[in-house]
């Protein structure tokens, strides 16, 4: 019975315990203090800043705060540089003066009536600026195919920096790299598999080459708690190379031996490294426990293969690594043996605990570790063992038991787990106190909810002991089971909320010390669904696109739609604009690529849905344009390719400019696959280049790169050979060797100049040379027409080009010394004849031949009354026979000819030969000249002719060939013949619209000549012949003939009415007013004059009488002044008109009078006076 006693106890007292529940004490109620915010165990500050270590807690009545330093109580109101922060334990430390005194381990205590909490223990650590040592650094000289480390050795921290490797860091590299900077600039070291970056910040070189000394090295420090960089001093290497670098086997550098061991705690970062020397440079293989090791997520295998990275170690990487080296001279393995080990964490961390009095309750203090941690218990800061003993108090282990608990056990229980590698600590009180059941929260609330969505209803409670908690709908029976459930903090759940679940719903909490209750009200609402979402679109730029987003939603739920683009709100414009809940972009632009999120809004939801929009466009520029490698006509460009804008890019155009005078004239050099970011480029010799790239794909063209730098190639010697080399007599004994220049492009280097080569041909004399800067060269005292063998070549800085083929040349000609001799003709006929003549010798000709050319012309015809045309005609014949011959055509038959040749070279013609005089004989006529068709009446046709041009003999005929072309008729052509006297014929015709095609021909005693055709011509209506018939006879054409003759006679009369007034208005004796031409060289008939005083007053009869009597002219005289009665036409410029006082016109006359009959009145002078128009009429 005993023995069951002590089974059911521990299962009832199991089933109290089960019972309590931990939670959230209201800060209304008494409670002992809890700590809610700490500064970190390791603790680093600055110095020179307010050192601050953070304590806040909370509790009822408010805690008070102390402090240990060192785990001994410091006083802070004694220390003047110390303060706490009031309602609070946080410490303001301004260290003034020695701040390493305050550099120790701090703990924090919040004490009230009910108990005591602590604060971890806080390491403060001061931050210190770190310094390198700034001694400069010994120069470093190894041979060629050695291996090198350089140190890093950073300054400790705290914390611990992170290290990395710069090249080029001071001014006083060498400059032996034919692309030069104007100033050096640092550039990371890239590692490879014979550079690499140590963990322990050292640089290892496998094996050293020459280039490697074209650089200085510098380890830079980045101190992460102050983000500062701290740069070593630079180190030179020197390398001294060896005309060949001995081949080595492997060697470790690190780690260095057969084996090694690393420990590692759990959760830390594991690095394995090793790296090996030897020529050529190893290769680096690893295994785990004898198996090739398995690359992870987890497991990454770094730096070409000399290192293993795990960034959070666990108990699965325990193991021995092995990594190998390997080159063809042979192997090394070196094993690591990987230990891990783990501060103390967290199983079960111990909570709060409220109790009523008599209640039980436990805390659990469960932790692990490697080695498994020390547990141990603390009341109020002091330990368990040395605290006031409690017979209902009981620590099992990482478990402490509380049973029947009283007042007593109110109080702050600390665990604390530790080993080696540190430790964990966490406060957990015990509040015993009698408390009537509370609701936390508001006692009346609206929730709206979606419907089939799980809807969760709020009842935080407190009470001691537990209130006991049940859910009503309004406030009727209990709610339990199928889709509702009651959590343990007291909220109801109800899964896949249905509208038939609206209503009111009641919590009440009871224990024995009450009850309280509040109400929550439920409207359950449709979801709102997005029934069309957006797709994923990938288009061209400058094209629309539209994203659907069609929402459905409650109809007393108002909704909202906003798009984002990558989680930011789109702006609308007149690009971006909205048609309902659908987005329209317009003319798409780069900038519009994203993610475009559709995002639907209301009071009780969010929806959204997203869609990438990705824009095709042409390529980006390629950027970082590096040229290396050069050689004397190669260099290598490498690149750093531009974003393709989701089109492949299928390939790179290169282009380049080497134009010194006119910068930025770009040239395509080729182009290459879509695929290589490096390339080796040919080039031309000593020629300054600048490059820059064109990425292409389907869309376009990107805009170019920018340029690379300014890159010469070396020099060569010339590769081109001088083009069109030729040799030309410019005198009868010189020859000028003349030859294209070549390009500048083809130059390959400076000073060009160019080796003339000669010889004369078919002789055994050397080849004689000379140097010229110019494209021709001239040869002297050289015999007429003498063959030379010729070659050049082009010459620069670096070497002789190619020699040009030899070609001949031949010096300069004379002019002939004798004539063609013993011309003759035969076949004479009347257009051309054939002429023969002895050929002139090699000798004679003083030059290459060319031709021969005949002279001659038509010296008179054989009819007496023609004239003919005797101008001088050639006639060339290319003829090198030894009995050479031409036919000379083109001649005019029934005429007389003289004729002579003469012998040419390139450049003279010789003497002539005798002149042969010739007749051709008769031939056919030309054509009659002045055929006219004429229709003197409606009812016949009359034509007739003139003599041929050109007779070419006895006219002894004409022929005259008519025929009717109407195609209602068919006539038969009908032929007539005239004697040579009878130039004209009369033919009647049928009818007025009857048409007539007519050819006439000359004929002589050889035959008939060319025939010449007309038609006569047409009408299309009988009216329109008529009115060109009869136009005479027409009334109209009577009426108008009659009006001009009445015009013209009252035209006569106003002109004789105008002279008759005319003479009322003399000009003066004395100023007789005369034309004179300005300029007598004017011979175009153009001719100025100037009016002078011409009275507007009437004179007396007898001054109008003798005014008439001196200074009219006679008639006679007006006529011989071609028709004109105007005075003033003889004079010349005159000046302005001006009137004085009587009337009369102010000025004089300028220029020279002459007599009239001394002036020439062409056809074509043209007088301006206005009396011209009326005297002509008359």
């Amino acid at each position: 019975m005993r023995e069951m006693g002590r089974l059911v106890e521990p299962a009832l007292l199991l089933l109290l315990w089960h019972s309590v529940w931990g939670f959230d004490v209201p800060l209304e109620v008494r409670q002992p203090p809890t700590i809610i915010r700490q500064s970190v165990k390791d603790h680093i500050v600055d110095p020179k800043d307010t050192m601050v270590i953070e304590c806040e807690a909370k509790g009822n009545p408010h805690p008070i705060f102390s402090w240990r330093r060192n785990g001994k109580y410091l006083n802070v109101a004694r220390d003047s540089q110390t303060s706490m922060r009031r309602r609070s334990g946080t410490l303001d430390i301004y260290a003034w003066n020695n701040p390493e005194q305050y550099e120790a381990e701090y703990q924090c205590i919040a004490s009230n009536e009910y108990g005591s909490a602590y604060s971890n223990k806080i390491r403060l650590r001061l931050y210190r600026a770190p310094v390198w040592p700034r001694d400069i650094l010994e120069p470093l000289t190894v041979s060629a195919g050695l291996p090198l480390v350089l140190s890093c050795d950073p300054p400790p921290g705290p914390p611990k920096p992170v290290t990395y490797w710069m090249s080029s860091c001071s001014y006083a590299r060498p400059f032996n790299w034919p692309i030069q900077t104007a100033t050096p600039t640092m550039q990371p070291v890239r590692p490879d598999r014979r550079i690499s970056m140590g963990v322990n910040g050292d640089l290892y070189f496998s094996n050293i080459l020459f280039n490697d000394s074209a650089v200085d090295y510098c380890c830079n420090a980045r101190f992460p708690y102050k983000n500062v960089i701290q740069q070593k001093m630079p180190v030179v290497v020197k390398v001294i190379t060896i005309r060949t670098v001995a081949e080595a086997a492997p060697t470790w550098l690190s780690p260095t031996g057969s084996s090694s061991s690393i420990l590692v705690l759990q959760g830390e970062e594991l690095l394995l490294e090793c790296i090996a020397a030897g020529v050529p440079t190893p290769y680096i293989t690893w295994t785990k426990n004898g198996d090739d090791l398995a690359v992870t997520p987890r497991t990454r295998v770094k730096n070409f293969n000399k290192m293993i990275q795990i960034p959070k170690a666990s108990f699965d990487d325990v193991g021995e690594y092995g990594c190998t080296a390997t080159n063809k001279l042979g192997y090394i393995e070196h094993t690591i043996t990987v230990r891990v080990k783990a501060a103390p964490f967290w199983l079960e961390k111990p909570t709060d605990l409220v109790l009523a009095p008599e209640e039980n309750g436990r805390l659990v203090c469960r932790t692990d570790g490697a080695p498994r941690p020390t547990v141990s218990w603390f009341i109020n800061g002091e330990p368990i063992e040395t605290a006031t003993p409690l017979a209902n108090r009981q620590v099992s282990g990482d478990t402490l038991n509380l049973r029947s608990v009283t007042a007593e056990n109110t109080a702050v229980y600390q665990c604390n787990a530790s080993n080696q590698f540190g430790y964990l600590m966490a406060n957990a009180f015990v509040n015993v106190l009698h408390a009537t059941p509370r609701i936390l929260g508001a006692k009346s609330d609206l929730i709206k909810v979606i419907e089939g969505r799980r809807t969760l209803l709020d009842c935080r409670y407190f009470g001691s002991p537990v209130p006991e908690l049940r859910w009503s709908k309004y406030g009727q029976g209990t709610i339990e089971g199928n889709r509702f459930r009651t959590l343990g903090n007291g909220t109801l759940e109800i899964k896949s909320t249905q509208v038939e679940d609206q209503g009111t719903y009641v919590c009440i909490a009871s224990n024995v010390a009450g009850r309280d209750e509040s109400q929550v009200r439920i409207e359950v609402k449709e979801p709102t669904l997005i029934v069309k979402r957006p797709q994923n679109m990938k288009v061209m730029r400058g094209t629309d696109v539209r994203f659907e987003c069609e929402v459905k939603s409650d109809l007393t739920t108002p909704v909202t739609t906003t798009w984002m683009k990558d989680k930011r709100q789109v702006t609308l414009g007149w690009r971006l604009s909205l048609d309902e809940s659908n987005l329209i972009i317009t003319n798409l632009i780069r900038g519009d690529e994203g993610n475009y999120t559709c995002v639907i809004k209301s009071e009780l939801e969010q929806k959204s849905a997203s869609a990438r929009l990705m824009v095709m466009d042409r390529p980006d520029p390629p950027t970082n344009l590096e040229l290396s490698d050069p050689y004397e006509r190669t260099v290598r460009l490498s690149w750093t390719p531009g974003d393709s804008n989701h089109n492949p890019i299928t390939e790179y155009l290169v282009q380049f400019d080497d134009d010194d005078w006119l910068p930025g004239k770009w040239r395509n050099l080729s182009t290459y696959p879509g695929n290589l970011n490096s390339v080796i480029l040919h080039l031309t010799p000593f020629t300054y280049y600048e490059f820059r790239l064109v990425a292409i794909n389907e869309v376009g063209m990107s805009r170019p790169s920018r340029p690379s730098t300014r890159f010469q190639s070396s020099g060569a010697p010339p590769d081109i050979v001088p083009k069109n080399v030729k040799g030309v007599g410019t005198w009868r004994n010189n020859m000028e060797i003349s030859w294209e220049s070549l390009s500048y492009r083809d130059w390959n280097g400076p000073h060009l100049k160019y080796l003339v080569w000669w010889r004369r041909r078919d002789s055994r004399e050397e080849w004689k040379n000379a140097t010229t800067k110019w494209v021709r060269y001239y040869i002297y005292d050289a015999d007429t027409f003498t063959p030379y063998e010729i070659k050049v070549q082009a010459v620069n800085d670096f070497g002789l080009g190619p020699e040009s083929p030899v070609v001949t040349g031949y010096s300069g000609e004379d002019r002939p010394l004798t004539a063609p001799l013993n011309l003759r003709l035969s076949d004479i006929e009347s257009t051309q004849v054939t002429l023969h003549w002895d050929s002139v010798t090699r000798g004679d000709m003083q030059g290459e031949l060319k031709e021969y050319k005949a002279y001659f012309w038509r010296d008179s015809s054989q009819l007496r009354w023609q004239r003919v045309n005797r101008g001088m005609k050639s006639r060339s014949f290319l003829v090198n026979d030894p009995e050479p011959s031409g036919v000379l055509t083109g001649l005019i038959p029934y005429s007389n000819y003289k004729l002579y040749i003469v012998v040419a070279n390139n450049r003279y013609e010789g003497p002539p030969s005798n002149n042969i005089h010739f007749s051709t004989p008769e031939g056919v006529p030309s054509t009659p000249t002045s055929f006219r068709i004429q229709q003197r009446h409606l009812d016949s046709i009359y034509v007739d002719w003139d003599l041929p041009a050109e007779p070419n003999g006895i006219i002894t005929g004409y022929l005259l060939k008519y025929q009717t072309v109407n195609a209602s008729r068919g006539e038969e052509e009908r032929v007539e013949e005239f004697t040579p006297n009878i130039t004209s014929f009369s033919l009647r015709r049928y009818d007025r619209y009857t048409r007539y095609r007519f050819s006439v021909a000359a004929q002589t005693r050889l035959g008939i000549g060319d025939w010449h055709t007309e038609e006569s011509l047409h009408y299309t209506t009988e009216i329109y012949a008529q009115d060109q018939v009869d136009i005479t006879t027409q009334g109209w054409f009577i009426g108008i003939m009659c009006a001009v003759a009445l015009i013209v006679l009252i035209l006569l009369i106003v002109c004789f009415i105008k002279r008759s007034r005319g003479g009322k208005y003399p000009v003066r004796e004395k100023k007789d007013i005369s034309l004179e031409p300005v300029d007598d060289k004017d011979q175009e008939g153009s001719f100025d004059y100037r009016i002078a005083r011409i009275s507007t007053l009437p004179y007396p009869r007898r001054e109008e009488e003798r005014g008439l009597q001196r200074g009219q002219p006679s008639i006679e005289a007006i006529m011989k002044r071609s028709d004109s009665d105007d005075s003033l036409v003889e004079y010349g410029d005159g000046g302005e008109i001006q009137f004085d006082e009587d009337g009369s016109f102010i000025g004089q006359y300028t220029g020279t009078r002459r007599d009239v009959r001394e002036l020439d009145f062409g056809a074509s002078l043209e007088l301006h006076s206005p009396m011209n128009t009326i005297y002509s009429l008359a």
